[in-house]
């Protein structure tokens, strides 16, 4: 099981595997079985923003057990959490914001400290 952190700019966080573009991140869903997915929303002029990547995996039926939305984009933020919450998926837990520094460390402690930049 990974962790899958979705940003173009930010740099990833230990214990998360980084997904710079909504194609990288939909393919990391489909091809693992993920536990937390932190996503943002502006992923660079003209590519596919973190909204694709929420279409993306209701449509497919992949997805993690727990999404945390850190985007600075308060309106991607929202139709994010809205869309998620919205397809209603089971056992989904769906958190508004970033992920706080005990997940953090949980997640560097599980991958022994170490950036996963591949899984």
């Amino acid at each position: 099981m990974i962790n899958v952190y979705l940003d173009d700019v930010r740099p990833c966080p230990a214990g998360f595997v980084a997904a710079h573009t909504a194609e990288q991140c939909l393919l990391l869903l489909r091809e693992y079985e993920v536990d937390i997915l932190s996503l943002d929303y502006e992923l660079g002029y003209g590519e596919p923003n973190g909204f694709a990547v929420v279409a993306g995996l209701i449509a497919a039926g992949t997805h993690p057990r727990e999404v945390y939305v850190h985007s600075s984009s308060m309106m991607g933020r929202a139709q994010m959490v809205k869309g998620l919450r919205d397809a209603g998926i089971a056992g989904l837990i769906v958190h508004d914001g970033p992920m706080p520094a005990a997940v953090l460390e949980a997640a560097a402690k599980g991958a022994g400290g170490e950036k996963d930049e591949t899984p």
